[in-house]
């Protein structure tokens, strides 16, 4: 990294803290600092650009658009903002801007329109936030934000949803694990990933494992 790089990823940070601090549980400061050290993590293995990494894991989620109407604009423009503040490269912002949207699981059927080391690294590190006990622990937190039922046996998962649909999707939270939980083992774009999420992924299983025994009244 260059002098100034540390000072702007500490800077980041605490842009990054101030403009999360009433966030969500499941996107906020936390989850940042977690995708942030899991990218840290995955890019030992890969060749990639270090600090567009970091960039692009901290800022990743600086204004889902979840919480902004479904407006998927609002991100990268504060992103661009802050780091046009800082002086970054416009090179440097391009590339964390492109990380920002296209970094989301949109739905089943929703392709990225760019590919990078650094995209791979930060959106693996990201999906791995949405496995395993801490997976488990979002997806509940925010089925309870969003005022949703944990399962109804009569709603089905449903594999074939447009973007438009997964975003307006209020069906039981038991169903997000199937609808994509369950499916991102499969879509790592690193091996640092793949194994890290095969392990949560086991995890979740006996996670499902239990609730429909417990459901059940069988245990």
């Amino acid at each position: 990294m260059t002098t100034r790089q540390p000072e702007i990823i500490e800077n980041t940070i605490a842009f990054v803290k101030e403009t999360l601090k009433n966030a969500e549980g499941g996107h906020d400061w936390f989850h940042i600092q977690r995708v942030y050290n899991n990218a840290k993590l995955i890019a030992k293995g890969e060749n990639a650009d270090d600090f567009v990494v970091a960039l692009g894991a901290l800022l990743h989620d600086i204004a889902d658009s979840k919480f902004h109407n479904g407006d998927e604009s609002v991100g990268p423009k504060m992103a661009k903002n802050f780091l046009q503040s800082q002086q970054v490269s416009a090179e440097t912002i391009e590339h964390v801007v492109k990380i920002i949207e296209n970094i989301s699981f949109k739905g089943g059927n929703v392709n990225r329109s760019f590919s990078s080391p650094e995209l791979d690294i930060v959106q693996d590190a990201d999906r791995i936030d949405a496995l395993g006990a801490i997976g488990i622990a979002r997806t509940f937190n925010y089925g309870g934000y969003k005022g949703r039922g944990l399962y109804d046996p009569e709603i089905k998962p449903n594999f074939n949803m447009t973007k438009e649909e997964y975003k307006a999707s209020n069906a039981p939270t038991i169903n997000h694990f199937y609808e994509k939980l369950l499916l991102l083992k499969d879509r790592m774009n690193t091996e640092s990933g793949r194994k890290i999420a095969n392990k949560r992924h086991q995890f979740m299983k006996l996670y499902l494992e239990q609730f429909y025994k417990e459901w059940h009244g069988e245990a």
